[in-house]
């Protein structure tokens, strides 16, 4: 049997985690009867997708992500333009997208996972120009990821206490949603556009989301009184905002959104600025990734 060449592109950075013994684990647990493995740790924003593009064009088969969502999405977008197998080692701050595809947090277990090399083909997205594979918004969230981009306490800890203290001073925005044509207009103090059902850390804002219907849930998260914000948390970590009466949910293909003003967005959790108009659309079953098996 011919063995896959696989290339594990690590963020020494994500998730504010030590990687520096990663490669010595992966050459201790990888099959070495399936795989030739290969290294590569990113120096800067942007240089993921520089070595995956790379590696898609030369004679790799697997190339997996050792990072959290972000490194995920710029891995992950060169993966799928080459018709290439995506892995993922979940190191994130939130780790979204590997905890709905039930990829274990141990990195042993993950590796396993890998080893069993189980390829499922799932949705993917755009935010205008930009793909994204787990959650794509505005809003607080988006607010919240710009001002954490500087912050240099990454980490759940850190990311609580920022959003505790930028959410008593955060205004709702106005905003005009078409869904496969149907209209909406909503003040809303989030508009998550989800294909899997969570954030990371378990926080699932569409519970029930797939990443295999070729659809998208549009989640609408109400302006609210600040006294039940410990509601909508108790909602989101026990998956029950579908039934929530803070959080409108819509399902759709094509979504156009129309905003008062040119504004933070967040792609996979990273930030990003764009203007006033998104367009978003799905992309059914556009990218070969490696799960354990399980119905997504």
């Amino acid at each position: 049997m011919s063995k896959s060449n696989i290339l594990f592109i690590i963020n020494p950075i994500s998730g504010g985690k030590d990687k520096l013994k990663i490669p010595g684990l992966i050459d201790m647990h990888l099959d070495r009867n399936k795989f030739n493995a290969n290294f590569a740790f990113t120096e800067y924003v942007g240089h993921a997708a520089e070595i995956a593009e790379e590696a898609a064009n030369k004679n790799f088969d697997v190339i997996v992500a050792v990072g959290g969502d972000g490194t995920i999405n710029e891995i992950g977008t060169k993966v799928m333009q080459q018709d290439k197998i995506l892995g993922i080692l979940p190191f994130g701050s939130g780790n979204g997208l590997a905890r709905f595809l039930k990829i274990p947090m141990n990195t042993v277990r993950a590796i396993k996972v890998i080893n069993d090399f189980q390829v499922k083909v799932i949705d993917t997205a755009t935010f205008n120009d930009k793909c994204f594979f787990n959650m794509a918004g505005m809003g607080f969230d988006a607010h919240i990821s710009s001002v954490f981009a500087g912050n240099k306490g990454r980490g759940l800890s850190g990311y609580l206490k920022l959003g505790l203290r930028e959410v008593l001073s955060y205004k709702p925005q106005s905003y005009r949603i078409s869904i496969d044509g149907r209209e909406y207009i909503r003040t809303a103090f989030v508009i998550s556009v989800a294909n899997s059902s969570q954030y990371g850390n378990n926080a699932h804002i569409a519970p029930t989301a797939s990443v295999t219907d070729g659809l998208l849930d549009v989640c609408i998260v109400k302006e609210f009184p600040m006294y039940k914000l410990p509601l909508l948390a108790y909602e989101m970590l026990n998956s029950k905002t579908d039934q929530s009466k803070l959080v409108e949910i819509i399902k759709g293909k094509d979504i156009h959104i129309s905003r008062v003003k040119d504004d933070a967005i967040h792609i996979d959790g990273e930030p990003f600025f764009m203007g006033q108009e998104i367009s978003v659309s799905v992309k059914p079953l556009s990218l070969n990734i490696i799960t354990p098996d399980y119905e997504a």
